[in-house]
């Protein structure tokens, strides 16, 4: 027997322990073929059993050697919780348990930095969740009937000028546009937020993309989807569906040759163009694509070789709000012929209203947008500790930015568009109705999204390897075998389910407070069970 000192890695110090009945088990083998982290092995064990076969007591011993299915002890196929063995048991023979007792976190940190994917496993508590629906429509003014009442659930992409800046002369009785103004689109407020094709596997990108497209043309809502940064397919590109997509460009600028490229041939403009400077789940460490999901597709998309590809968490060149204006805002501008919106996306930070701000006074009037990621959101690869420490939850940012742009008259002149932590707690149109009312033109979903796909990871940290390229449930990979696992049909109609779910609940929210369209800034509709977070933001306390 191999001789253990007590510094050695046993089960016991895992995340998880896999809880096994032999009694149970036939042997099939479907576990260990299932498991991507090749956490099990079958492995023989010995058993010692005294018995008497006779009338007599003449007890014998006997020894009979079985397999059994074993977890493995070291660190590099430790157990993550996913529970796919339990799935693929017929007899409910194994499932894995998280362990209370884990030293997994400090004998890890022996090969450096911990990276996985991006949920926030500190569970703080929420602002939204103390933030309640405060003023109901009374006699004196009558609620409105969201089964039969029409809605107005649009939200604009795009500069909105004053109406003194319109270029607008007055011709007898009618008004004459004498010059351009700049591209505004109308959408719906929530957008699928961006999840890049290298980081998604193609088949987990194609049910979002169809569930985006059947919402718009079966359905009637004009959803739309962003790219994320490293490229699109040239199908996509060439095909009328561009129209919903937002294309992201980031520091990297993956992909972007290839889009250039594809200029000439396109057939409809892109929703809107949106510039990455950082995001709220990882800001310092940006981007990080694996090289084990650098597969053939995304090496032709993003004009790279198979190699670790990192995204700096800043655009290299750009030392100011101004510069980034005339460098970035203009020549995308111009690169669509000043047909496109193009908006900023940053981290929510000490520094948001101060970005919005410049933006709010741009002399260009270019900026179509602002997108405001939260700490608590996240679906890609990032350093442990930055996930879980580093970042501004949104509400309280949201709020800074649209009350600075009351204070000097320009609210709604760039839509304020919020994303991190929308839906946490499983109620995404309560969160984003308070979050509209508090300022925001429209928020921004992305881990709801691989939730409904399949993903198995919680915020207790079950799963959680987005970044390893070994996703069991096909979306966060790109290993052709495990990508078959996904289901493109199924995934899309669940994507579509919910946001119809979505739309009915909006309407039920807008209905007690009598409004037809988008509550954007009516704080009173809101009020807060915490004193400090009424004082913060604003709002009424209520006990």
């Amino acid at each position: 027997m191999e001789t253990i000192t007590t510094q050695d890695l046993t089960v016991s110090d895992q995340d998880f322990i896999i809880r096994y009945h032999p009694e149970l088990c036939t042997l099939c083998g479907s576990c260990v073929a299932t498991c991507t982290f090749n956490a099990i092995e079958v492995a023989p064990q010995a058993h010692n059993i005294t018995v008497s076969e006779t009338n007599e007591p003449k007890p014998t011993r006997k020894r009979k050697t079985q397999p059994i299915i074993r977890q493995k002890n070291d660190l590099a196929h430790s157990c993550s919780g996913c529970g796919m063995c339990a799935k693929v048991c017929p007899n409910h023979a194994i499932h894995p348990v998280k362990n209370p007792h884990s030293r997994q976190q400090l004998l890890a940190r022996l090969t450096g930095p911990i990276k996985r994917g991006g949920r926030n496993n500190l569970n703080p508590s929420r602002t939204l969740d103390k933030i309640l629906i405060g003023r109901i429509s009374q006699m004196t003014d009558p609620a409105l009937d969201s089964e039969r009442h029409t809605f107005d659930l649009r939200s604009p992409l795009g500069r909105v000028l004053k109406a003194d800046d319109l270029p607008l002369t007055a011709e007898g009785a009618d008004l004459k546009l004498t010059g351009q103004t700049p591209p505004v689109r109308w959408i719906y407020p929530l957008l699928f937020a961006d999840m890049s094709i290298g980081a998604l596997s193609t088949r987990a990108w194609e049910a979002i993309a169809l569930a985006c497209a059947y919402l718009n043309e079966e359905c009637g809502l004009p959803v739309r989807m962003s790219s994320g940064e490293g490229g699109m397919p040239l199908k996509l590109l060439q095909s009328d569906q561009l129209k919903y997509m937002l294309i992201q460009i980031g520091s990297g600028h993956f992909g972007w040759n290839r889009i250039i490229k594809a200029l000439p041939t396109m057939r409809t403009d892109p929703c809107a163009i949106i510039i990455k400077i950082g995001q709220g789940a990882k800001p310092g460490d940006g981007g990080l694509l694996p090289e084990n999901k650098v597969a053939p597709h995304i090496q032709a998309i993003r004009g790279v070789p198979k190699t670790t590809l990192h995204s700096p968490p800043n655009h290299q060149g750009l030392y100011s709000i101004e510069e980034s204006v005339q460098k970035m805002h203009l020549s995308l501008n111009a690169a669509f012929g000043f047909r496109v919106p193009v908006g900023i996306k940053c981290a929510a930070s000490a520094t948001s209203v101060a970005v919005y701000n410049n933006l709010l006074r741009d002399p260009y009037r270019i900026c179509g947008g602002f997108f405001l990621d939260g700490i608590q959101g996240g679906t890609g690869a990032a350093n442990e500790i930055s996930l879980n420490h580093t970042g501004h939850p949104i509400v309280s940012k949201l709020r800074d930015c649209y009350q600075t742009s009351v204070n000097q008259g320009r609210q709604g002149h760039i839509p304020l568009w919020v994303g991190g932590g929308v839906g946490l707690s499983g109620q995404a149109a309560a969160d984003c109705f308070k979050l509209i009312c508090l300022g925001a033109n429209g928020v921004f979903i992305g881990k709801i999204l691989i939730q409904l796909l399949g993903c198995v990871g919680d915020e207790q940290g079950r799963c959680n390897q987005c970044n390893s390229g070994k996703c069991p449930a096909g979306i966060c990979t790109q290993d052709p075998r495990l990508m078959l696992r996904l289901d493109i049909d199924r995934g899309a109609e669940a994507i579509v389910n919910y946001v119809l779910s979505f739309d009915s609940e909006l309407k039920k929210l807008l209905a007690p407070i009598g409004n037809s369209s988008l509550p954007v800034g009516r704080s009173d509709a809101l009020i807060s069970t915490d004193a400090a977070i009424a004082q913060k933001l604003g709002l009424a306390f209520a006990c």
